[in-house]
């Protein structure tokens, strides 16, 4: 086994034997107190250190070395949590990713942390694009693996206070509880982080908020790629905007970061409580001026 300050690259498998499939060495020792986690390599080297180390955390740990077999052991096991190789062979990680998404292996909300080249920005935007929930670039520390899961997985996982009230604005009712989001009554297919976006925005209608606070408050990060909350506010922007590319409920705050504008300019309110006659709906601000493009 590696040792424990070993880094992984993305060729550390090379000259080894093919992977075992579906269910190649699936937990052990403590394993499950923690939770159930598919790891998805090709390379058998990468897949059996991941898996270690995961186990040796408290994790069931089930492996799968393609596309296919990935999607059958989700369907199968029904993870946690998957982490997943973005080069696979055939059916690539974000293709994966788009169908564990679509298909769920039971719930739209399967976090998955994605394993990408190191330096390759545009993997990295895709996958998050496809709904990843987090990615870790090669080489990587197999312990900083463990701890990412055990993020991901904390935030998927944090307890809700029973007593706490439907959250309702511009159009957008988000129940904590339930972990649902719906759009002018219809439901929204978010994903973990999409939804803690949404429910925080919610939570402080009207303000600033900082990439940095957004990255701390939402994703549990002191530090990180701020790429990775542009890509999953212009994701959200997708899904409850009827314009995305001229937003109105998420702003862009040029230097500043973004701002959740009810519609009208209104403070949000909890689902029960309706407009009185004196709130009745002002002019709504003039957009925020934005790149010919659109880029946030």
């Amino acid at each position: 086994m590696a040792a424990s300050n070993e880094r992984l690259t993305g060729d550390a498998g090379a000259g080894v034997g093919a992977g075992a499939g579906v269910d190649a060495g699936a937990g052990g020792g403590t394993a499950g107190a923690a939770g159930r986690v598919l790891v998805v390599d090709d390379d058998p080297t990468v897949s059996e250190v991941v898996a270690g180390y995961l186990e040796r955390a408290g994790f069931t740990v089930h492996r799968a070395d393609d596309g296919p077999s990935a999607l059958e052991a989700a369907a199968r096991h029904r993870p946690d949590l998957v982490v997943l190789d973005l080069m696979l062979p055939g059916m690539d990680g974000l293709e994966v990713c788009r169908r564990l998404r679509a298909h769920g292996a039971g719930t739209p909300h399967l976090p998955v942390v994605m394993l990408t080249a190191r330096g390759d920005e545009e993997d990295r935007i895709l996958g998050l694009e496809v709904g990843a929930d987090d990615y870790v670039t090669k080489p990587f520390s197999p312990r900083e693996l463990v701890l990412r899961v055990r993020s991901v997985l904390r935030r998927a996982s944090a307890a809700v206070p029973a007593g706490e009230p439907l959250l309702s604005a511009a159009g957008l009712t988000v129940d904590p509880v339930a972990r649902r989001a719906t759009r002018d009554g219809v439901e929204l297919a978010l994903t973990l982080r999409e939804f803690d976006l949404l429910a925080y925005f919610l939570r402080h209608v009207g303000q600033v908020c900082e990439r940095e606070r957004l990255m701390r408050e939402v994703w549990g990060w002191d530090f990180g790629d701020l790429s990775t909350v542009t890509v999953h506010v212009r994701r959200l922007r997708s899904k409850i905007e009827k314009d995305p590319a001229d937003p109105q409920v998420i702003r862009t705050v040029w230097g500043a970061g973004y701002r959740f504008d009810a519609v009208p300019d209104a403070p949000a309110r909890t689902a029960d409580q309706a407009p009185t006659a004196d709130q009745a709906p002002t002019a709504a601000p003039a957009a925020t001026a934005r790149t010919a493009d659109g880029r946030v």
